[in-house]
């Protein structure tokens, strides 16, 4: 069993390298964006909890999302600015895999929310008569707890079968740990057979997740088509949902393709940026879309900002 565990015990992050002349630049930028990223989020999820008018289950998603935004952006950027300051760019062994568990788990969760939020629309929309008893308060939290825990235990399965794993290397090309690129420092590339399957077998959940939004909307745009009530519904609140679902999907597409095909020709620099956008623009661009959109809540913090100011 014992030479089934990996004896290296920390990982060296060299995606970093060749940044030494902006380092400082960067980190005043990396932590602006940070900063902002902490009051957009905060912001909303503070208006839903003190509203009662908004405890409603599409803002209760809304807040749900925010706290995950939250959740994989703690996981990324303490650690990054960190590493800008520092000489060296270390990561523990069992960091790296916790890192590796909290973003992936987020990007997993993010999907999962979003197929939810898309569930809840076409329920409003297509069948409002029933709305209420089909979104009850019961079966909404079940959903905000699939959402969640569900990600959380498919990566957990994951990175478990990675910590398994004899690697033959500490050198981690990236500006943090990524559990397929944990998997490719394997020593016996047949013992990684197992982990591809698991693997595969998560993006095929979360591809049906996809589709599942795909379905809900064919048939919300199609109800929308004829009602001019439904249609100015369908701006409201469906238009902010398929806006972030748009730029989770481009980003985490381009990651994938990046983390999968990565071509050694591109620059490390545009690596990085293609590596950090599903880390950096959803959780930053989610609670602005949503906060300048839905009337209720962009009301309710211009109010709040109002009085702040007299």
């Amino acid at each position: 069993m014992m030479d089934n565990v990996s004896q290296i015990r920390m990982f060296f992050l060299s995606g970093l390298n060749e940044t030494n002349n902006h380092r400082y630049t960067l980190f005043f930028l990396t932590l602006l964006c940070y900063c902002v990223t902490l009051l957009v989020n905060i912001s909303v999820i503070g208006t839903i909890i003190m509203d009662k008018n908004l405890h409603e289950p599409m803002y209760i998603l809304l807040c749900t999302f925010c706290m995950n935004g939250l959740y994989g952006t703690a996981g990324f950027y303490p650690k990054f600015l960190w590493d800008l300051l520092s000489p060296v760019h270390v990561i523990s062994y069992s960091g790296c895999l916790g890192q590796a568990q909290v973003m992936y788990s987020f990007a997993c969760a993010d999907l999962s929310i979003l197929a939810v939020m898309a569930y809840d629309r076409y329920v409003a929309i297509c069948r409002p008569l029933e709305y209420h008893s089909v979104i009850s308060k019961q079966r909404l939290i079940k959903l905000v707890c699939f959402s969640w825990l569900t990600p959380f235990c498919m990566m957990g399965i994951n990175v478990f079968l990675t910590s398994r794993l004899k690697l033959c290397s500490p050198y981690i090309a990236r500006l943090f740990c990524v559990n397929w690129i944990i998997v490719k420092l394997a020593c016996f590339p047949a013992e990684t057979t197992i982990n591809s399957i698991v693997a595969y077998i998560t993006i095929v959940i979360y591809v049906f997740h996809g589709f599942f939004i795909v379905w809900s909307y064919m048939y919300l745009i199609k109800t929308c088509v004829n009602s001019i009530e439904n249609r100015a519904k369908f701006m409201q609140t469906c238009v902010p949902h398929l806006t972030s679902l748009l730029t989770f999907l481009v980003t985490i597409l381009f990651d994938v393709l990046n983390m999968r095909f990565s071509s050694k020709d591109l620059p490390q620099a545009l690596q990085n940026f293609v590596a950090i956008e599903f880390l950096v623009i959803p959780p930053l661009m989610n609670p602005l879309i949503y906060g300048f959109k839905l009337t209720k809540i962009r009301n309710k913090i211009l109010g709040v900002v109002t009085l702040k100011t007299r």
